[in-house]
């Protein structure tokens, strides 16, 4: 794969590429719309197609919060065409390396040597690139390691990066109003967070530690002495991305009982941390030989107070939903309804949210779920697409909501999709043996 010997840092010169990339939307645009003068029934299958290469392929180059933006949206199945969910979910693990020369120079800049005067090895080549940072191998007093490495200018690029983006997420999630910018800040504000190495390790450590008794769960060990603010050393850990394991033959026995590890860790950060994990793509999870799950990434943790953290999960009562007086009240505490709303705003917020939250709270009203029903994922699918489709739901404003539902919704969706592909069976309480 070709490598980058420099990245894109400037506004000016990230504000460009996008550019660049917009003309060529509009010029997919204008080709789709000529083939249908000629064709009706021409689809958007390829004008999907052609905008999901193109926007990938002007992101990739600028790396950091723009190519974390289609990260998240390539977690969203239900939500994007599948052309744009194949191709943003490249930028997981799949994207042009750092050269040699660049990677040198960042060591020296952020631990005053170079690679090989810290460790014995170390390879030049990546194992793996995301949108924040890259893999390489190295070894250290006979210690297999990963060593993380940071794009140069990631951190100072954020504000802008979302400035570039904001625009097209106003109009991909129907978002409308100056509150919109709360949940600007609070992407803002978790981006920021994932380029602090240092704010990495501390979390790392002390949710390695504090779920270390889930079964057949995990961890690398951090060496913060070979560490820095752009750069981590941790434990190198075999096997298979979750993603590539999930394409094997594996049998429903190991399904079953990976995907409840993976649901006992999450549902135990959740409840016994009130803090998570917020980042559930198969990029960050290992399977070993041993079909133990390995979590290899703590950059985005998402903190839940209990002013969210009570009404969201009193929202997980098939009694709460069932009760109109009780649903109400917990729709005007998470921020859902507004006192500013008309009398129709709120009758159509709470039978849109009461359909929604019947289905996708589901999983806790049983003591046992299938997440690889087929029953289950074709109502959220079909779900989605009525939504998609309803004139009534663009013409409201879709800004509804505390600012915690961004991630903690973000990281449901994405466990559930995770579990989805494991098509794991789980035991949904037998997380609280975990909690004291």
């Amino acid at each position: 794969m070709k490598t980058l010997d420099r990245i894109p840092t400037g506004k000016i010169e990230r504000a460009s590429k996008l550019v660049k990339t917009g003309v060529k939307i509009g010029g997919n645009y204008a080709k789709y719309y000529s083939k249908k003068l000629v064709n009706y029934e021409t689809t958007k299958d390829e004008l999907n197609e052609d905008n999901a290469t193109d926007i990938y392929d002007g992101l990739k180059s600028l790396k950091g919060s723009a190519l974390k933006v289609a990260q998240m949206l390539s977690m969203e199945k239900n939500m994007l065409p599948n052309a744009y969910v194949e191709k943003f979910s490249l930028s997981q693990f799949s994207v042009p390396p750092l050269s040699a020369p660049l990677v040198r120079k960042t060591f020296k800049k952020y631990l005053g040597k170079f690679p090989e005067e810290v460790y014995d090895t170390f390879d030049k080549d990546s194992i793996n690139a995301a949108s924040i940072g890259q893999v390489h191998r190295a070894t250290k007093d006979g210690t297999d390691l990963a060593v993380k490495i940071q794009y140069p200018g990631v951190a100072q690029s954020i504000s802008s990066d979302l400035a570039l983006v904001k625009p097209i997420a106003l109009r991909m999630f129907n978002i409308k109003g100056k509150d919109s910018d709360k949940f600007f800040k609070e992407v803002e504000d978790k981006l920021v967070e994932e380029t602090n190495y240092l704010l990495e390790i501390e979390q790392s450590q002390e949710i390695t530690q504090a779920c270390n008794e889930i079964e057949n769960l995990k961890f690398p060990q951090y060496y913060p002495i070979l560490s820095s603010e752009k750069i981590i050393t941790m434990d190198w850990m075999r096997g298979h991305h979750l993603g590539e394991f999930t394409k094997t033959g594996f049998s429903q026995e190991v399904g079953n009982k990976l995907g409840q590890t993976l649901w006992d860790f999450y549902m135990f950060q959740i409840h016994g941390l009130r803090k998570v994990h917020a980042d559930p793509h198969p990029g960050n999870f290992l399977i070993n030989d041993e079909e133990e799950l390995i979590a290899i990434d703590f950059g985005c943790v998402k903190a839940l107070p209990d002013s969210f953290y009570t009404p969201y999960f009193e929202l997980a009562t098939k009694e709460n939903i069932s009760n109109d007086k009780i649903f109400t009240e917990i729709l005007y505490d998470l921020e859902i309804l507004l006192p500013t709303d008309s009398e129709s705003e709120i009758k159509f917020f709470k039978k849109l949210f009461h359909e929604m939250l019947s289905l996708f709270t589901s999983p806790f009203h049983e003591e046992n779920f299938d997440f690889g029903n087929g029953d289950f994922w074709g109502k959220i699918a079909d779900l989605g697409e009525r939504f998609a489709s309803d004139k009534e739901i663009r013409k409201m404003n879709g800004n509804r909501g505390s600012k915690h539902f961004l991630y903690m919704n973000r990281t449901f969706f994405g466990l559930y999709n995770l579990l989805h592909d494991l098509k794991a069976k789980v035991e949904v309480n037998s997380f609280r043996k975990y909690i004291n």
